[in-house]
């Protein structure tokens, strides 16, 4: 997933760079015109890449299609299968000069379990030295498949599929695998005229779909790899595809939904010495979290600004005012929803409140709720 931000600000000493930075022929302000691409396998462990435009519309059209494909739901939820496929691309892309696959790179893909990796290769007659490499013509989709499956087998995929139908045959009918559909996976409790079990003519797609031996498909049939790889696919994911697109009714009152929230936001690591960091805010608000907590405490300096830290511990104070900001500025670019904030406010300071409330009204501006709304005259 990425994490993208536009606005980004930095200080130039070599005077070279801030004369072309300011060069009169480069279109709008300079901060207009930085993209920030924030990536990252989890909310800490992130990395940075600075871009500059030369025009501001450029920096925009940048923005709006990577945010796409940082929201893409259908890549968050990807199958397994889908997974792999892709892993496989990636691997026959990176080539060394010589237009081979290097086997690092196979260790470097499925790193868990580096001699099981030597072991597959092995199995494959591939070579599994670190510093061997592989023609590409010889790292075909069936050698691949038989690689994964020397990773990672699947007895108990095996003993279904022997248990529906296949004990004393390698296939199974379109008869069988309907009724293995209907049956054994469909939810016995769904309303059969809003849901209605499948035909043995939807299954034979399916079997076209994902038995690799064309002759077996045209039959009526299905392997075992042909089953492993629908039960591995996107027709079995947690969340049907069909419904990662909003498809239910938005318009009942919040307590209908479950809503993603966050709890201490603001932390980086452990609630009781790590830090706190107001990009925190940033991040949780463009995967979509639609509630955030602020932990408010008195600040101690000459200004009296309010902090949000988590108290009584370790862990460090971060601008009441920067994170209202940074909320400001991701709130709505992943979602249209509306945002609960989440008050744990401990300023027992009239005047350091004061300054959180003016901060919410100024920086929110009308995006900040304070009335009922004309529609739900209830109390908020």
């Amino acid at each position: 997933m990425f994490f993208l931000f536009v606005c980004f600000c930095f200080i130039v000493k070599e005077a070279k760079l801030r004369e072309l930075l300011d060069n009169s022929t480069l279109s709008g302000k300079l901060e207009s015109r930085m993209l920030t691409v924030v990536s990252g396998t989890d909310m800490v462990n992130i990395t940075y890449l600075n871009f500059m435009a030369f025009q501001e519309e450029i920096a925009k059209e940048w923005a709006e299609e990577l945010f796409n494909l940082a929201s893409n739901l259908l890549v968050q939820n990807m199958s397994r299968e889908a997974c792999l496929e892709k892993a496989y691309t990636r691997l026959k892309l990176q080539l060394n000069p010589e237009g081979r696959i290097p086997v690092k790179n196979i260790f470097r893909m499925f790193s868990a379990d580096r001699k099981r990796v030597e072991t597959a290769l092995e199995s494959c007659n591939l070579p599994s030295g670190r510093n061997d490499s592989i023609p590409q013509e010889d790292f075909t989709p069936e050698v691949y498949s038989m690689f994964l499956s020397n990773i990672c087998p699947r007895p108990e995929l095996d003993h279904i599929f022997s248990e529906v139908g296949a004990k004393s045959r390698p296939y199974l009918t379109v008869e069988q695998m309907t009724d293995f559909i209907n049956s054994k996976q469909r939810d016995p409790r769904l309303n059969e005229i809003l849901y209605p079990p499948l035909k043995p003519e939807q299954v034979q797609l399916l079997v076209d779909k994902y038995e690799p031996n064309a002759l077996l498909a045209q039959k009526g049939q299905i392997s075992a790899e042909g089953f492993t790889r629908y039960l591995n696919a996107e027709e079995n994911s947690i969340i049907p595809p069909e419904k990662l697109d909003q498809s239910e009714d938005m318009t009942f009152p919040l307590s209908h939904y479950f809503i993603n929230s966050s709890h201490n936001t603001y932390l980086t690591a452990g609630q009781l010495a790590g830090n706190s960091s107001v990009e925190m805010y940033k991040q949780v608000l463009l995967s979509g979290c639609r509630c955030i907590e602020l932990d408010c405490w008195k600040g101690r300096t000459t200004e009296e600004e309010p902090v949000i830290t988590h108290g009584f511990t370790m862990t460090t104070e971060i601008s009441f005012k920067e994170v209202i900001e940074a909320i400001a500025e991701c709130a709505f670019k992943t979602s249209p929803f509306p945002i609960i904030l989440s008050f744990e406010n401990h300023v027992d300071s009239p005047k350091q409140q004061a300054k959180m409330a003016e901060y919410c009204r100024s920086i929110f501006g009308d995006a900040l709720l304070t009335e009922p709304l004309e529609k739900y005259l209830v109390s908020i």
